[in-house]
């Protein structure tokens, strides 16, 4: 070959592009997978004593897929003998699944305890708290900062430090509840609180004391002693429960649970305003007179009884909804300029069918201000409970599980409610006083910024001088 063939050749080479790599997070579909499986075949048949590390990256290397991918494709074509099409749906963890009410609420205090040393609190102060308590998952500085935008937290800038806030339409709405309950409190009417939770089948202790010097099952056996308690399989079946209880208890027989048939992680997905709207009407002539009923916002407590129209409404059903409000129309309007018109008078109209069935009793229904699960006590009495099951918890199975739970909710009396009740009351107290102490921060930020602009311009005008 000569030197011109030779020239031709690289240059053909120079035209050929660079095997481009599988991006990360890229589903490999079945052809892909089928290049790695010949490609296995063909180089084991090469070299059969090749090791798998030399294998998945000379294949890495030569189709530009990771080596992970490559190990994972080879080892299931060693487990069933075929190659099988990837599922194209990638299921990611969301925040819910990571983050209970609880945790929730536990990333909530540590945003406040920020505020109450008088520091602003911003996205690395907050992950690093959240970081070192090891009570919550280990996750990014982004799946904070989204947890935070649920939680209705937001960025804002004001004087010379940006800073995490709770939006302000939370912040009226918590105030409002706390003006509304300590009111109730004053007048010395009767408060219930009620809430939904659920209890796994396979509910047990995460952590217990088990003898390291035991090493098998067969080592167990011939000393006379056993490897530690038997763990679930997995959660299993769940019970949906709701309960309502105040500073005298549970309410008696005011107990609906029942074997959950969704495989969700949100017990609420469990719920309909129908089962609700039904156990409320049977509770309610339990509850004392001129009472106060405590519940959270989900959307079964607030099934409207009229229901405003939307953008998705049709033109002539939003007229005729007007209409009977005895609003005049003007027919030439166009659909958003109706909205308008039911958006001004939808308030005086805005009436939920709990709140309703409740008045007609003479009984005023309270609603919790969103991810505030810490202002209900019930929510102590529910952790009481679910710690006595997953302490005695040995068969897992769920109609034993239902059985402690009942055993324990007869234990959890007045005086322990009594004690949830203030709790929750001095927790309220805290975020009364957080509200106050954030605006002191934020005047206090905006006048330092005042002066140091007033002293600049000072100096400005001594030089021009």
């Amino acid at each position: 070959m000569d030197s011109s063939d030779d020239q031709e050749i690289e240059g053909v080479a120079k035209l050929v592009s660079p095997i481009t790599k599988n991006k990360r997070g890229k589903i490999v579909g079945s052809r892909e997978r089928l290049l790695i499986i010949n490609m296995y075949k063909t180089n084991i048949q090469k070299e059969p004593n090749m090791s798998m590390k030399q294998m998945r990256t000379i294949i890495s290397k030569e189709l530009g897929i990771g080596e992970s991918t490559v190990h994972r494709t080879i080892n299931e074509y060693h487990k069933t003998n075929a190659v099988k099409s990837p599922k194209r749906t990638k299921v990611r963890t969301k925040i819910t699944e990571t983050f209970d009410d609880f945790a929730r609420n536990t990333v909530r205090r540590h945003v406040h305890s920020i505020w109450f040393r008088r520091n602003i609190p911003t996205l690395d102060k907050i992950h690093k708290a959240v970081s070192d308590d090891n009570d919550l998952p280990t996750v990014s500085r982004s799946t904070i900062f989204n947890l935070l935008k649920e939680l209705k937290f937001r960025y804002v800038k004001k004087g010379r430090n940006s800073a995490l806030t709770e939006r302000t339409e939370l912040i009226v709405w918590r105030r409002n509840y706390l003006r509304s309950i300590r009111k109730f409190r004053e007048e010395g009417r009767h408060v219930y609180y009620l809430d939904e939770t659920w209890v796994n089948a396979g509910d047990c202790p995460n952590y217990e004391w088990r003898d390291t010097t035991i090493t098998s099952h067969r080592d167990a056996f011939l000393k006379g002693m056993s490897t530690g308690s038997v763990n679930p399989s997995g959660k299993g079946k769940r019970l949906i429960v709701l309960h309502i209880g105040s500073e005298d208890g549970f309410v008696d027989n005011g107990l609906l649970c029942f074997e959950s048939k969704k495989n969700t992680r949100d017990y609420h997905d469990e719920m309909n305003g129908q089962t609700f709207c039904e156990w409320m009407e049977n509770i309610l002539p339990r509850l004392k007179d001129n009472c106060v009923i405590v519940m959270d916002n989900a959307s079964y407590h607030s099934v409207k009884l009229d229901k405003a129209p939307t953008s998705s409404t049709k033109k002539a059903d939003i007229i005729q909804w007007l209409e009977d409000k005895g609003e005049v129309v003007d027919r030439t309007m166009v659909v958003r300029e109706l909205l308008l018109v039911v958006k001004q008078i939808k308030p005086l109209y805005e009436k939920f069918v709990i709140d309703e069935i409740a008045k007609a009793q003479n009984k005023t229904i309270l609603r919790l201000p969103p991810y505030h699960c810490e202002l209900n006590p019930i929510e102590l009495a529910w952790s009481s409970v679910k710690h006595h099951v997953r302490m005695n918890n040995t068969t897992f199975k769920l109609s034993d599980v239902k059985h402690l739970l009942i055993e324990c909710i007869q234990t959890v009396d007045a005086d322990m409610w009594k004690n949830f009740i203030r709790h929750t009351i001095t927790e309220g107290d805290k975020f009364w006083e957080i509200d106050n102490i954030i605006d002191e921060v934020f005047e206090a930020e905006t006048q330092d910024l005042a002066l140091t602009v007033g002293n600049t311009s000072s100096e400005s005008e001594s030089d021009t001088d």
